[in-house]
């Protein structure tokens, strides 16, 4: 298994990874920012992407957005085939995505958005922090983004102030951020999903 910075030469896998991500969605029952072939190609060329290739099989995939001229990216789209997981592979590419992150937008703020309980603890693992969404990008195009995502109405509902998904951010600028020695545990994450989903079903 090799993760590697993708190039043009992976433009052959852009189909597969918008169609593995759709999926992986529809099976969670999450909402999700619908990707095109198109777009996730210029994520290839432009390298600011990695891709897990077990030989020529596609395995897995993450990709960085840039945004407010550098101030910000996200680490987007991860996925594992369903071939390849429950076998650490998605901790490994989010590990290399953070790290390429790192190395090509060392003053970036780098942030997220998601429901999913596992990218929360890799997150946290890796130094993000819980905040809310008005730390996170101003950038309009972001949030453009979201409104193929079921629960947009929940996000517009609040005026863009908080949805069901978690925003969590990495600060470099942070420097006395203290850092626990101990992992978060699952009881946390769940709670706090538990809390998120409780407040949006009684203002539907």
């Amino acid at each position: 298994m090799k993760i590697l910075i993708a190039n043009e030469s992976h433009f052959k896998y852009a189909s597969i990874i918008c169609d593995t991500i759709a999926e992986s969605a529809k099976v969670r029952g999450t909402g999700i920012a619908k990707r095109t072939p198109e777009y996730i190609q210029k994520r290839l060329q432009n390298g600011n992407a990695v891709i897990a290739l077990d030989g020529d099989k596609f395995a897995g995939f993450c990709y960085i957005e840039v945004w407010g001229h550098e101030k910000f990216v996200a680490n987007s789209g991860l996925i594992v085939h369903p071939d390849y997981r429950n076998q650490g592979l998605a901790k490994q590419i989010k590990k290399r995505i953070f790290e390429l992150s790192r190395e090509k937008f060392p003053n970036a703020k780098i942030f997220g958005i998601t429901t999913g309980l596992a990218v929360m603890k890799m997150n946290y693992e890796l130094g993000y922090r819980p905040v809310t969404f008005s730390e996170l990008t101003d950038d309009p195009e972001f949030w453009k983004g979201c409104q193929t995502c079921k629960n947009f109405d929940v996000l517009t509902r609040t005026e863009r102030k908080m949805c069901l998904c978690t925003g969590m951010l990495y600060d470099p600028e942070e420097k006395t951020k203290k850092k626990s020695k101990e992992k978060p545990s699952t009881k946390t994450f769940e709670r706090l999903k538990s809390i998120k989903e409780s407040l949006f079903l009684k203002k539907k």
